[in-house]
């Protein structure tokens, strides 16, 4: 389990999200277990998480075409990012920070490599709006826009 933890600098605040595969083994340091996948995971009870949230999962057909071998890791990551910015997706991961805030939060899925799955994409993407919000409460994520050079 890999957990990336937020802290304002003076030590009072601590954000910790971690990732996890849904088929690991339990422990109880996982806080709240929230499942991140679009299908329910073969084999795995309703109580084995706390809540489901299919809007922060990947759509099915960028996964079907990652898994497929139509689109590599680096276009997968750009159009799973991408995703996380439609409207379906606000409300889940607004549910996601508020409740990092109060403690630990796992997130599961089911991809057996977590160096090439959304849980680890969505984890960073988290702690990176959790900076961006403590340094400017009002701000959203940069946009990156591109001048031509004109010479």
């Amino acid at each position: 389990m890999r957990e990336a933890q937020e802290g304002d600098g003076d030590g009072d605040h601590r954000e910790v999200i971690a990732a996890k595969r849904i088929y690991d083994p339990p422990s109880a340091s996982e806080g709240r277990r929230v499942l991140i996948m679009r299908l329910w995971p073969r084999g795995i009870r309703k109580s084995r998480v706390d809540v489901w949230l299919k809007e922060l999962g990947p759509v099915l057909p960028l996964l079907r075409a990652f898994r497929g071998g139509r689109v590599g890791w680096a276009g997968y990551k750009q159009r799973y990012l991408a995703g996380l910015e439609r409207p379906e997706a606000q409300a889940p991961l607004a549910e996601v920070r508020a409740a990092s805030r109060k403690g630990t939060v796992t997130l599961f899925c089911g991809c057996p490599d977590e160096n090439r799955c959304h849980r680890s994409l969505l984890r960073a993407y988290l702690a990176g709006s959790s900076r961006r919000a403590r340094k400017h409460p009002s701000a959203r994520a940069p946009r990156r826009t591109h001048r031509r050079r004109t010479i």
